[in-house]
């Protein structure tokens, strides 16, 4: 099992990068190829109109002041220009409009296809990764990138933009004044220097404060658990937390803000430059224009090009930075997407196996020093009750976690009728057992009845199933109580869309709802971790009578 440093890592080559922007187009075409035309039209569409409309806004201020000083036909040209410039106006709104709802559309899009692609990767990896914990830093930090991914494209479209217009505004200005254009190129040079070297500053600081976020937000988490308020008041603990997350949020925000300061003197010099940059063009065009050397609306042409090409360079350099991050989380997110997942051998398990064997096992978890079992043998008959007994730590969950197939032993074998549960498909073996674990799920989204019928979705649901299911778990006299019976939500925070507001369970209630949900499933083998845990003594005799006299030939 291997392991990787969770916190450094280099950064992403030019050619990484190039490789990484040609995935997010591949998606992003695949999603909403149309969508995506349009936005690269938009692209060069964005940034040619505000030129356009800054030359004949121009030539509108230079024929204004001919008409001014008497010349008819001045006036007259003077309105062609402004019904152009008008026009220009109006189409760049209409595709402003457009473009907005295609943005939205493409984000949609992506975003789903990219997060149900990280739900799938997640869902199905080697079940020792969730308690790895380079396997959980790598998770967060390719999640990162994945909630960004549909934003990235967009993101792009509008670097596409920003280049073009820095680009245009320099060959428009170049046409008559080739020296402004080149002091303005070379005053947004350092600007984009410093800003490289910020997002490279960030870069590193997130990766090293991932454990800091990741307590912060359990610590969050549980201050907002309404299960978890009465412990956090009578411990006087919920002070204590929040001074806690002060802390660690302290840690992580405060040495974010410590590299921003770093760099804030560079910043006030390469912004000064630009700020110079401008003002010394705009009191040049003056001059010439007081000395008639250039008309009137040279002044509107030239103010307005230096600063559509300096706001364009800062823009392009503040979204390039933006891009630099998350991109630079695309290595992590390449890595996590492929990662080995687990889905067992290829046999198909065609019958519930006679002998159920445990064969000189031995197993120890990921980096625990020490093994959770040694040199197990047990051998399980079909039709046989076998009962577990240990102190806590003794083993028996990971033993049932091993008869799973979740785990694979350290040594030795789990075999199934003499063949190891590892050749088989995890599906199908799956599809004998019923498992109710100690640290049970509880879906409090959904109602009483789908809580149970989660135990086997693979068919519509038995009305008849659900009921037995439930009087086998004492849950019947309970739920029949309930304020909209085996329909109420288990939860005060849930409402359904029909108004009705839920209810909240009591620990032994929801414990009876996960046996039901086990006994729901109907199983050739059901495998109990503690069910009765939080169960009354009389309600668990009766749940083992049931349990132990309904079906003895069928379950083991």
């Amino acid at each position: 099992m291997p392991r990787r440093s969770a916190k450094k890592r280099p950064l992403l080559p030019p050619s990484e990068y190039a490789r990484a922007l040609w995935g997010v187009a591949q998606i992003s075409a695949q999603s909403a190829p149309l969508a995506v035309v349009f936005k690269l039209s938009g692209a060069v569409i964005n940034s040619a109109l505000p030129i356009a409309t800054t030359y004949f806004a121009a030539l509108t201020t230079t024929e204004l002041a001919r008409a001014y000083a008497g010349s008819a036909a001045a006036g007259r040209l003077a309105l062609t220009y402004v019904a152009i410039t008008a026009g220009l106006g109006l189409f760049q709104v209409i595709w402003r409009t457009v473009d907005n709802y295609l943005q939205e559309k493409l984000r949609y899009l992506v975003e789903s296809r990219v997060s149900d692609m990280m739900y799938d990767r997640f869902l199905a990896l080697d079940f020792w990764r969730y308690d790895d914990k380079d396997t959980v830093d790598l998770y967060d930090r390719a999640q990162k990138f994945s909630q960004f991914f549909a934003y990235i494209f967009d993101r792009f479209a509008g670097l596409a933009t920003q280049i073009i217009t820095l680009v245009f505004a320099l060959v428009a200005l170049g046409v008559f004044l080739p020296w402004l254009a080149m002091a303005t190129l070379v005053a947004v040079i350092p600007s984009m220097y410093v800003q490289f070297k910020v997002s490279r500053a960030q870069i590193e600081h997130w990766n090293s404060q991932v454990d800091t976020r990741r307590s912060k937000s359990y610590i969050e988490w549980n201050l907002l658990q309404p299960k978890a308020i009465a412990e956090l008041r009578l411990n006087s603990l919920a002070r204590h937390l929040l001074d806690l997350r002060v802390k660690l949020r302290e840690k992580d925000e405060r040495q974010r803000l410590d590299y921003e300061r770093k760099f804030l003197g560079q910043r006030l010099l390469s912004d000064g430059l630009q700020a110079i940059t401008e003002l010394g063009a705009l009191l040049w065009i003056v001059g010439q224009i007081a000395n008639r050397a250039q008309p009137i609306g040279q002044f509107v042409y030239v103010q307005q090009l230096v600063s559509r090409a300096l706001g364009s360079a800062s823009t392009f350099v503040a979204q390039l930075g933006t891009i630099d991050e998350d991109l630079a989380n695309l290595f992590d997110y390449r890595t996590f997407m492929a990662l080995p997942v687990g889905q067992g051998g290829s046999r198909q398990l065609a019958g519930m196996p006679a002998v159920v064997a445990f064969k000189n096992v031995t197993f120890r978890y990921p980096q625990a020093k020490s093994g959770s079992l040694r040199d197990v043998n047990l051998t399980i008959k079909r039709g046989q009750h076998v009962a577990l007994v240990g102190e806590n730590g003794a083993g028996k969950s990971t033993l049932i976690k091993l008869l799973t197939g979740l785990y694979a032993p350290t040594h030795g074998e789990v075999l199934l009728d003499g063949i190891s549960v590892s050749e088989y498909s995890l599906e199908s073996w799956h599809a004998h057992l019923s498992v109710l674990q100690q640290d049970f799920d509880q879906y409090a989204f959904a109602s009483v009845r789908d809580n149970i019928y989660f135990g086997d979705v693979s068919k519509a649901l038995d009305t008849k199933q659900l009921h037995r299911a439930m009087r086998a778990a004492e849950a019947a006299g309970f739920v029949a109580k309930l304020p909209f019976g085996e329909q109420t939500l288990p939860s005060t925070w849930m409402e359904d869309e029909h108004g009705n507001k839920g209810t909240n369970l009591s620990g032994g209630q929801w414990q009876r709802i996960a046996l039901a949900r086990n006994f729901y499933r109907d199983s050739d083998m059901i495998i109990l971790d503690e069910p009765t845990s939080a169960i009354d003594a009389l309600a668990e005799a009766r749940i083992f009578k049931r349990l132990f006299g309904e079906n003895n030939e069928k379950r083991s």
